[in-house]
C-alpha cells in the first residue's frame, strides 16, 4: 500500500465535458431579450428609413423654395434700388440677414454643389425656380458658403449665405430619435423578456428543489393572473405534493422493514454464538449475519431523510480520515493529488459516508487481473465556485451500456452479482447524497481502463 502525494497535473484533470450541465450557456432571458431587441431595433430602423424616404421629396422642395425665395427677394431689392442705395442695402443684408451680394466677375472660380442625391435634387429645384443660367456652388474663390449665381437683367451677381440655414438639420434629429426609440425598444424588450422568463425561472428553481428532495420549498404561486401559468403552477404543486407523499411512504417503509429485520438478526447472532459448537460453522454463520446486517444498513442509508446540515468542510481532511482505515489493507494502493485548502459546502457525516462508499467500491471492483491489488487515484481541485473530485480505479470497468445504470437502486453489474454482500445501493446512495448537498455526480470510463466517479460539490469559504 502506497500513498503518492502527486500534484494535480500528474494525474490529469477531467474537464467540464464530464458535467455538460455545468458548461456556461446563454440563459432564456438573454436569448429572449436579444431576439426581441433585434426585432424591435430592426423595426425602428426600417420605419426610420421609410419615413426619411417619404420625407425626402418635400424636404428637397422646401429647401429649394427657401433658397429661391431669398434669391428672388434679393433680386427684387437690388433691381429697384438706385446705385447709391444699393451699397447701404448690401451692408444691411449682410449685417442683419447674413446674406452677401456681390458682382460676379469673369475670373471667379467656384466649386460645384455637392453631388449626393439630395443636393442634386435641391440644385435642380433651384434652377427650375430661378431659370436658366443659375449656378449653385459650395465655394467661390475658395470662400465657403452656399453660393447662388443669378442675373439681374444683364448684370451677374453672387448671393452668399450660411449653408447651415438650409442644410438638413434632421441628421442629428433623426439620430436622437433613433437612439431614443432604440433605448425604449431595449427597455421594452428587457421587460417583456423578464415577464416571459420569470415564471420559467420560478418553475426551474422549484424543479431543482424537488430534485434535491426539498418538497416544501418547491411550491409555486397559484394566484398569478395569467391563466396558463396559473394552471402550470397548480399542476406542479399537486405533482410535488404527491411526490412528497410517495417519498415519505417509501422512507417510512424502508426504515420500518430495515429496523424490524435487525432485531431477529441480532437474536440469530446471539443464538449462533451460544448454540453452534463447530467454530468454523459458527464463524461462517456470524459472517452471513454480519453481511445481512450490512445490507440492512444500506437500506437505512438509502431511506435516510433528505434534510442535511450543510457547513464548510475541509475536503482534504475528510479524504484523509476516510483513507486511514484503508491504509492497513494490503490489497489497495492510492495515488492522491489534492489542491491545498479545499473547502466544500457539505454535511460532514454524509460526506464521509460518500467517500467511504466510493473507496469501498473501488477497492472491491477495481482490482487488477494480474496483481489482485486495487490501484485508486484520488484528485480534487477548485473550478470557479465548485470543487471537482475524482475517484478512479484501474479495474476492468463496466460495459458502456451499463454505465448509466450503476446509480440505479438495486442494479448490480456483472462483477457484483457474485458478491453476497452487494445490494446495488452503494452508488445510488452516493448520487442521492451528493444531489441533496447541492452537487453533481457522474460516472465515466477512463481511457486506459477503470471506472471514474466524478463529483462536483459547492465551494465554501473557510469562514462560512
Amino acid at each position: 500500500m502506497t500513498t503518492n502525494n502527486a500534484q494535480p497535473s500528474d494525474l490529469g484533470w477531467f474537464d467540464q465535458d464530464i458535467f455538460p450541465a455545468y458548461r456556461a450557456g446563454v440563459s432564456l432571458f438573454w436569448r429572449t431579450f436579444f431576439l426581441l431587441a433585434l426585432l424591435l431595433v430592426g423595426s425602428v430602423f426600417a420605419w426610420t428609413q421609410t419615413l426619411r424616404e417619404l420625407e425626402f421629396e418635400p424636404r428637397a422642395i422646401q429647401t429649394a423654395n427657401q433658397i429661391a425665395s431669398v434669391v428672388n427677394l434679393s433680386r427684387a431689392a437690388v433691381k429697384h434700388a438706385d446705385a447709391i442705395a444699393r451699397v447701404s442695402l448690401f451692408k444691411t443684408m449682410k449685417d442683419q440677414e447674413h446674406v452677401t451680394i456681390r458682382p460676379r466677375e469673369p475670373h471667379d472660380t467656384f466649386e460645384p454643389f455637392d453631388d449626393d442625391y439630395l443636393s442634386q435634387h435641391i440644385e435642380g429645384q433651384i434652377m427650375s425656380r430661378l431659370g436658366p443660367g443659375t449656378v449653385v456652388a459650395n465655394k467661390v474663390n475658395n470662400v465657403d458658403g452656399l453660393w447662388v449665381g443669378f442675373a439681374i437683367e444683364k448684370d451677374q451677381y453672387w448671393l452668399q449665405t450660411d449653408r447651415n440655414r438650409f442644410d438638413e438639420p434632421a441628421g442629428r434629429t433623426w439620430l436622437i430619435w433613433l437612439l431614443t426609440a432604440a433605448a425604449l425598444s431595449l427597455t421594452g424588450a428587457a421587460f417583456i423578456a423578464r415577464l416571459i422568463n420569470r415564471p420559467l425561472k420560478d418553475l426551474s428553481f422549484a424543479a431543482s428543489r424537488v430534485r434535491d428532495g426539498d418538497f416544501e420549498a418547491s411550491s409555486l404561486d397559484e394566484t398569478v393572473n395569467t391563466r396558463e401559468i396559473r394552471a402550470v403552477n397548480v399542476g406542479f404543486n399537486r405533482m410535488t405534493q404527491k411526490l412528497a407523499k410517495i417519498e415519505q411512504d417509501r422512507a417510512v417503509m424502508l426504515a420500518g422493514i430495515s429496523h424490524d429485520l435487525r432485531t431477529p438478526l441480532a437474536r440469530l447472532r446471539l443464538e449462533t454464538e451460544l448454540s453452534v459448537a463447530d467454530s468454523q460453522a459458527q464463524q461462517d454463520m456470524i459472517n452471513d449475519i454480519a453481511q445481512l446486517d450490512a445490507i440492512v444498513g444500506k437500506f437505512l442509508d438509502y431511506a435516510r431523510p433528505g434534510n442535511l446540515g450543510l457547513t464548510a468542510v475541509s475536503l482534504n481532511e475528510a479524504i484523509e480520515n476516510c483513507l486511514t482505515p484503508f491504509r492497513k489493507r494490503p490489497d489497495i494502493q492510492f495515488k492522491v493529488a489534492l489542491q491545498a485548502h479545499l473547502i466544500v459546502l457539505a454535511d460532514p457525516i454524509e460526506l464521509q459516508r460518500v467517500l467511504g462508499n466510493l473507496l469501498e467500491n473501488a477497492a472491491r471492483y477495481g482490482k487488477g487481473v494480474d496483481t489482485g491489488i486495487a490501484e485508486v487515484d484520488i484528485s480534487a481541485r477548485y473550478l470557479d465556485d465548485k470543487v471537482l473530485l475524482r475517484v478512479r480505479d484501474h479495474g476492468l470497468g463496466v460495459p458502456t451500456e451499463q454505465l448509466k445504470q450503476l446509480t440505479t437502486p438495486f442494479f448490480r453489474g456483472e462483477a457484483a452479482r457474485t458478491e453476497a454482500n452487494s445490494t446495488g445501493l452503494g452508488l445510488a446512495i452516493v448520487e442521492q447524497t451528493i444531489t441533496r448537498m447541492g452537487g453533481s455526480f457522474e460516472l465515466s470510463l477512463a481511457n486506459s481502463g477503470g471506472l471514474c466517479a466524478n463529483i462536483l460539490l459547492p465551494r465554501a469559504n473557510a469562514a462560512s
